[in-house]
């Protein structure tokens, strides 16, 4: 199956910005749409972005439209988020997903997940 591997998680003040960008492995990257979900302690998985195979249709969760910025590199079979203005709520770990279809991106996830990484964001 699909390997993914996300990084760029960290600790970050309010206000500042972090890139998470999740790897994948295999030589059909750029056939997936991807989504980016995250859990916070106690909560439910949650759909923050997403972006369809050729990058043509994105999708935002209404607490990050304006501060959340999803992007594709299919030539690097990577799918980046560039999170500005981070706020404590956002903390979470942050999971890149595979394998979705277009018509339900933010609603049903594809077969492929990655281990997550960590976004803390402190006052």
């Amino acid at each position: 199956q699909v390997q993914l591997v996300e990084s760029g998680g960290g600790l970050v003040q309010a206000g500042g910005s972090l890139r998470l960008s999740c790897a994948a492995s295999g030589r059909t990257f750029s056939t997936y749409n991807m989504v980016w979900f995250r859990q916070a302690p106690g909560k439910e998985r949650e759909f923050v972005a997403a972006i369809s195979w050729n990058g043509g249709v994105t999708q935002y969760a209404d607490f990050v439209k304006g501060r959340f910025t999803i992007s594709r590199d299919n030539a690097k079979n990577t799918v980046s988020l560039q999170m500005n203005s981070l706020k404590p709520e956002d903390t979470a770990v942050y999971y890149c997903n595979s394998g979705a279809a277009l018509g339900r991106l933010a609603t049903t996830p594809g077969p492929y997940w990655g281990q997550g990484t960590q976004v803390t964001v402190s006052s």
